[in-house]
This record gives C-alpha cells, sequence and structure tokens, in this order.
C-alpha cells in the first residue's frame, strides 16, 4: 500500500501564501485602528509553524521519495508550484518585518536566493522542453512573476536598483505570460475544472506590482494608478465569472482563491494611505471580509478533505 507521504504536494505552499496574506490584512488594519493585534500575532506565529511543518515534511518525502520529488520537479505543470516555497519565505519576510526586522531579513535572504534559482531553472525549463498549449495555465505565473514581491520587504535592505531588478523581470514576464494564457482560454480548449481557481492568481501582479511599484518609488503616480485600476478589473472580470466557481470539486488548488484576494486587500489599504480617497478604504473593508470568508472556507474544506484521506493521494489518477 502507497504511503501518504508519498503523494504529498508542494502546493501545500499555497496554504502558506494564502494565511500570510491574511496575516499581512490583518496587520494593516490593526495599523489603520480597526482590529486588535492580537490577529496579526496569533496568524503569524500560527502560519509560521504551519511553514515549518510543511517544510519538514515534504524534506521526509524527499528522503524517502526522492524518485517522487524529482518527479514532480520535472512534471510540466508541477515545477510552477515549487517558487511557491520561496515566495513563502518573501512573504513570512513582509509579515515578521514590524515585529523582528533581523528575522525578515534572514528570511527575506533566503527567499530572495531561492526564488532567483527556481525563477531561473523554471525558464531554463520551458526553453527546453516542447509544451502543449492546453498544459498552460496561471500557475505559470507563479516563478517568474512571483519575482514582484521581493520588493515589497526588499526595499528595507537592498537598494532601489536591486530591487527594481526583480520588479521589471516579474512585470515584462507578467504580459508575456498573459497574452499567452488569453491565447490558450480563447482559441483552445477552456481550462480543466480543477484549474479554474487559479484564474485568481491574474489579480496578483498588478496587485502586488502596485505595492512593490510604491515601495520603490514611494509615489502614487500614473503608473502605479494604472496597476491597481487593472488590479479592480480583474477582479471585476472574476465577478462576472462567478457562475463557473459555483460547482468545482475541491482541490488544494482552491487555495488560489486566498492570497490574490489579500493582495488586492493590501494594495486598496496602501491607496488609501496615499491617497486618502473614501473609494479605496471602502474597498479594503470589503476585499478584507470577502478575504476572510473566503480563507475560512477553504480551510474548513481542507481540514475535511484531510480527515477523509483526500488530499496525500496520486494526483495522477
Amino acid at each position: 500500500m502507497k504511503h501518504p507521504l508519498q503523494y504529498f504536494p508542494v502546493t501545500m505552499y499555497a496554504i502558506v501564501m494564502g494565511l500570510t496574506g491574511l496575516t499581512l490584512v490583518f496587520h494593516r488594519f490593526f495599523e489603520m485602528q480597526v482590529l486588535p493585534e492580537f490577529l496579526y500575532q496569533a496568524n503569524l506565529w500560527f502560519v509560521s509553524a504551519l511553514f515549518l511543518l510543511i517544510s519538514v515534511t515534504y524534506l521526509r518525502k524527499a528522503y524517502r521519495y526522492p524518485l517522487e520529488v524529482l518527479a514532480d520537479f520535472h512534471h510540466r505543470i508541477r515545477i510552477n508550484f515549487f517558487s511557491a516555497f520561496s515566495i513563502s519565505f518573501l512573504l513570512l519576510a513582509a509579515a515578521w518585518m514590524p515585529q523582528f526586522p533581523e528575522v525578515s531579513r534572514v528570511l527575506w535572504w533566503i527567499g530572495v536566493g531561492v526564488h532567483t534559482y527556481l525563477m531561473l531553472h523554471t525558464i531554463s525549463f520551458w526553453i527546453q522542453h516542447n509544451f502543449e498549449i492546453h498544459t498552460m495555465n496561471p500557475a505559470w505565473f507563479i516563478p517568474v512573476v512571483g519575482n514582484i514581491l521581493v520588493p515589497v520587504a526588499g526595499v528595507e535592505f537592498m537598494p532601489a536598483g536591486f530591487n527594481m531588478f526583480y520588479f521589471s523581470v516579474g512585470f515584462f514576464f507578467w504580459f508575456v505570460l498573459f497574452t499567452i494564457f488569453l491565447n490558450r482560454v480563447i482559441f483552445h480548449h477552456q481550462l480543466p475544472q480543477k484549474f479554474m481557481p487559479t484564474l485568481f492568481i491574474l489579480i496578483a501582479p498588478p496587485a502586488v506590482g502596485f505595492i512593490a511599484y510604491v515601495r520603490i518609488t514611494g509615489h502614487f503616480d500614473t503608473f502605479a494608478q494604472f496597476m491597481l485600476t487593472l488590479t479592480y478589473f480583474f477582479l471585476a472580470l472574476l465577478v462576472f465569472l462567478r457562475k463557473n466557481f459555483y460547482k468545482l470539486t475541491f482541490y488544494l488548488s482552491w487555495w488560489a482563491f486566498t492570497f490574490p484576494l489579500t493582495a488586492a486587500t493590501l494594495a486598496s489599504v496602501m491607496a488609501w494611505h496615499q491617497t486618502q480617497t473614501e473609494f479605496y478604504r471602502v474597498m479594503a473593508f470589503i476585499l478584507m471580509l470577502v478575504s476572510v470568508l473566503v480563507i475560512a472556507l477553504v480551510t474548513w474544506r481542507t481540514i475535511v478533505k484531510f480527515r477523509d484521506g483526500e488530499i496525500c493521494v496520486n494526483e495522477d489518477k
């Protein structure tokens, strides 16, 4: 009988991304004197412990089933999710910044180093292999567009030029990959049900791009407005596509709903701080409530599936 550890998925790091995004949201609303600091601190310690647990478990898998990990690392779809590991470091670095800046610095440097390797490895993998268009989905954004996260905490540790390098690479590949993705969904077969939640990843690049750009430049200018407007456009588009999500069977890919929503919330909070425009404040509150409800739902469904033994199974069947 196969041991569940053999099928422990690297996509587990999407849970860390979603919950860390929520932790950052709680901190911003604590600063706005809306929520108690306890919510931020409790979530920070919980998600850090969860990240450690997932990492130790995946290391156990690598030790006991190295061929399974190698197969994931060369899988045409799952290879893109390995960058969720390094992105988790970058997000945790931002989350730890208010409490322990030195811990944040260590986490950020580890995240930058690992993410740089994974980004270059993944792009090399794309170039050296032939892909069918149907393998393309928004998860492809994770390895390269994840670069945009580097400046969020990175402005505290490195000069603007260093952070602009990662921002530029991520921004460039966002446009390239979005063009390919649009071609795929319009002119080819629709996304499989399992990957429908990844449509929410479309929200993350402009939302995080807005935050990173304002962090680097310190200005809310026309380009910042451009990215924030695109964030709201993709939110509106997904509202119009809502019927596609009503009857989805649960997969871990549901966690793709979470981090993009928290990123849009954080972008709205930053826009309100920069402009004091009431619209952004209202959007921040609405998106915060939606994020909490969605994360609560996805967490509950994940716990139920774990209890029923439906998570660590062979996904290729």
